[in-house]
């Protein structure tokens, strides 16, 4: 394979990969559409919030016929549900989930009301957010960018192990670095950052986001191991490839850092 047609194919995997883990994964919002006295009103709940505010819930409603309320109380909880209605800013109706310690979920749910019907957003099961510390911009993107390059390389490692004629093992030293900085370094500080813990994952719990991560990197370690003196090891740089792709599609931070009501 052209090595033109490598890296295109390799940026594809790569972009695929990432919209896909962002949109299954549990802090994407929850959209959707209903209708109300014939209008269709959009709405997109948050599912991820930092905690050094109230979060708002924001829904965009140009009817004034159309109010409605908003229920939460603690995730996993027998607690009652709180009820506050509803407030109209303009063409938008509002209200606020109060902040949580990082980790801490809600639940919560928001029903539409017009000549006297309820309509609930999102069906009838409460959606759940959970709420985290700020993340300096800064060290967010770096970790989005090295994570996102080591994706990138990572593919072309094992698109590379598939051509008898070519050698991978520079696309290996750079997925593994990139996957190390990424993953291993800059990862547990996005996570203390956000939820207080450097590390989450096994042996200290089960944060999968965590344990894929140091699945990945085991496998890596391998493949370095294995392709010493600039041998191919095409085998575990195979198997490294598609790993990396296969916990890329695991949704991320399921089962994650969640504070105990």
């Amino acid at each position: 394979m052209k090595k033109g047609l490598s890296w295109a194919l390799a940026v594809v995997l790569t972009l695929a990969t990432a919209v896909y883990q962002r949109r299954t994964g549990p802090s994407y919002p929850v959209r959707g559409k209903v209708f109300i006295g014939g209008e269709e009103i959009g709405y997109r709940l948050p599912r991820s919030a930092d905690n050094d505010r109230d979060c708002e819930v924001s829904i965009g409603v140009a009817d004034p016929a159309v109010g409605g309320a908003l229920l939460y109380r603690r995730f996993k909880t027998d607690d009652g549900w709180i009820r506050t209605g509803l407030e109209r800013r303009g063409d938008r109706l509002v209200a606020f989930l109060p902040r949580q310690p990082a980790a801490g979920k809600l639940a919560y749910r928001i029903i539409l009301e017009s000549g006297g019907l309820e309509t609930p957003l999102a069906g009838e099961a409460p959606v759940v957010i959970r709420f985290k510390g700020p993340v300096p911009t800064a060290v967010l993107l770096v970790h989005i960018l090295v994570m996102f390059a080591s994706m990138l390389f990572s593919a072309m490692a094992g698109i590379t192990a598939l051509d008898r004629k070519r050698n991978p093992r520079a696309f290996v030293l750079s997925a593994a670095a990139l996957f190390f900085a990424g993953g291993i370094i800059l990862g547990p500080v996005v996570q203390k950052y956000a939820f207080g813990v450097f590390w989450s994952g096994f042996p200290f719990g089960t944060d999968l986001t965590d344990n894929k991560t140091l699945f990945a990197m085991a496998l890596w370690i391998a493949a370095l191991a294995a392709g010493r003196k600039g041998r191919p090891a095409r085998v575990w740089v195979l198997a490294a490839s598609a790993a990396t792709l296969f916990v890329n599609l695991i949704p991320h931070s399921l089962f994650g850092s969640e504070l105990k009501p």
